[in-house]
């Protein structure tokens, strides 16, 4: 069933939503080679926790870390290690808060050092799609209208969309209805409603769309072994334009 937010909810949702940003933003002050996975989700819990907040994902059906770290070809739900990080990589940091009863969840593909312009241009297409993806967040689209505007865009660029892990509803838990497929067609799938919070993520792949789970039963890794990207923000549902709750301004400025 899709729960339909009060503005005092949307409020609190805000406020994890800029929680969840800040964090990010923390994390990528500490991006650089030779750093380990692991560390950067220590910076990440002792800063959610400095917050007044709680670590959304730690313990969410299991998971047993603060932060999904995904490196080069793993496309989400990366474990944090002692993987240090190198020079070329691209790290997808996926992160989650829990405070007052709702959930804050954004995530955000950072470059290690210099990275190759093919990498690169990978970042900024996924980047892009997931604002395509946003225009159509208004009430009266529908999913489908937000998925083809993420698929169309990154496939003319000769990268290829991720079918099975999607976009969510959030709210007093980390997913809730709709799913929010990067794929569709216009006029297709949920129709929004004003008050819907969604979570807007798209999962890009340099090469073949085809996934598999890692042995640990969690990572989400490309067939092919090239990279993936992904980008996540929160959107309130409005009448005219939607209203992005989490930011990416906070990373940018440091950049």
């Amino acid at each position: 069933m899709i729960k339909i937010k009060t503005e005092d909810e949307i409020a609190l949702l805000r406020e994890n939503a800029l929680m969840v940003s800040k964090t990010l933003a923390e994390v990528g002050r500490n991006i650089a080679p030779g750093i380990t996975t692991m560390e950067l989700d220590r910076i990440a819990d002792k800063y959610i926790r400095s917050l007044g907040a709680e670590p959304g994902f730690l313990g969410y059906d299991g998971y047993p870390y603060t932060l999904c770290i995904s490196v080069n070809d793993t496309v989400v739900h990366g474990f944090p290690s002692e993987y240090k990080l190198k020079e070329g990589d691209i790290v997808s940091v996926d992160c989650g808060t829990k405070y007052r009863g709702f959930y804050g969840d954004s995530a955000y593909t950072f470059p290690v050092g210099k990275i190759s312009d093919e990498d690169r241009a990978l970042l900024e297409a996924t980047k892009m799609s997931l604002y395509k993806g946003i225009g159509k967040a208004v009430a009266g689209q529908r999913t489908g209208d937000i998925g083809e505007a993420v698929q169309s865009y990154v496939e003319a660029l000769g990268f290829s969309v991720v079918r099975e892990m999607v976009g969510h509803g959030i709210g007093h838990n980390m997913h809730e209805s709709p799913e929010v497929p990067n794929y569709g067609r216009q006029g297709h799938g949920v129709k929004l409603r004003e008050g819907m919070v969604i979570c807007i993520e798209p999962m890009i792949n340099a090469g073949r769309k085809e996934i598999y789970l890692d042995d640990n039963g969690w990572g989400i890794r490309t067939v092919d072994g090239k990279k993936s990207a992904h980008f996540e923000l929160t959107v309130a549902i409005r009448h005219q334009a939607p209203e992005v709750l989490s930011t990416f301004d906070f990373i940018e400025k440091n950049q």
